[in-house]
């Protein structure tokens, strides 16, 4: 099963609740930290020997001694990554070229070859010898974060584990539409406030627009009859989980700790949640 952990917007406490649903099911779960323009979960989740691997990417390379600006490649690309320039010719902008390869396909004269790009690297490894954590880095000035998302999501496990958790990027753009495709259930995080809540339901149109099944944890919760608990209710949005708004929380979050160091009670209940989540979308127990 993989779950998708997803908000609207950012500091929502989406990594927060990632990383403490991961800590508290190290034994039949692993974690793949999708935010790659960002990433931060490696902060909480210290320790471990990492590998790191290159994410490389195709773009096209032209041969105007070839070209015949015949155009067919600028036809088929949707993204503008080619351009006919007069006199100058076939013009490449790689930071537009999503990778798929189908201009060099159509081109009748073989005019366009691959060059290989780096556009990130993939860091995984196993953190006291029971919890895997994968870390997708985009390159700095990389455009193509859905390739080095993939990659991460597809980086061949070093655990035997039911469940992937996906800590998807914030926001409803193509990153976090890469990201909450590979998912069975994407849970969103909100808050309490209105721009919380209007972000919310941006995260909600876009996932309902892929037909991918929701529920919704609250942050910084003081209650059943918060802003964000009468919206769901209001709406008929599931509410798996309230993380209460506590100082003490806060505090150790900001000195690099976990939800579970602030409540280690919240172990028990993320185990169950997860347990829900699977019987859920599996229709039983986590074996």
């Amino acid at each position: 099963m993989k779950i998708a952990v997803a908000s609207g917007k950012g500091g929502t406490g989406k990594s927060t609740f990632s990383v403490a649903l991961a800590l508290a099911n190290r034994d039949r779960a692993r974690l793949v930290d999708c935010d790659v323009e960002e990433p931060n979960a490696h902060l909480f989740l210290r320790g471990g020997e990492s590998t790191s691997t290159p994410v490389w990417a195709s773009v096209p390379e032209v041969d105007a001694s070839l070209c015949d600006a015949c155009g067919k490649c600028t036809s088929f690309c949707q993204y503008n990554a080619l351009a006919l320039a007069g006199s100058a010719g076939l013009m490449v902008f790689p930071e537009l070229c999503h990778d798929c390869g189908g201009c060099i396909l159509v081109c009748p004269n073989k005019a366009l070859s691959e060059r290989k790009v780096l556009r990130g690297t993939i860091e995984s490894r196993v953190i006291d010898g029971t919890l895997e954590l994968v870390t997708g880095r985009l390159e700095v000035g990389s455009p193509s974060a859905p390739t080095v998302i993939r990659a991460a999501i597809e980086n061949p496990p070093a655990l035997r584990r039911r469940v992937t958790i996906f800590d998807a990027p914030p926001g409803t753009a193509c990153s976090f539409a890469s990201c909450v495709h590979q998912a069975d259930h994407c849970v969103l995080v909100t808050d309490p406030t209105p721009f919380g809540l209007h972000d919310l339901d941006l995260a909600i149109e876009a996932i309902q627009g892929m037909s991918k099944p929701f529920s919704v944890v609250i942050n910084r919760s003081n209650g059943d009859d918060d802003l964000a608990s009468r919206h769901c209710r209001r709406r008929g949005i599931p509410v798996l989980m309230r993380i209460p708004e506590r100082r003490e929380i806060a505090e150790c979050y900001s000195n690099g700790g976990s939800l579970l160091d602030a409540d280690p009670s919240m172990g028990e209940r993320l185990r169950a949640l997860l347990d829900d989540l699977h019987f859920h979308v599996s229709g039983g127990p986590i074996l």
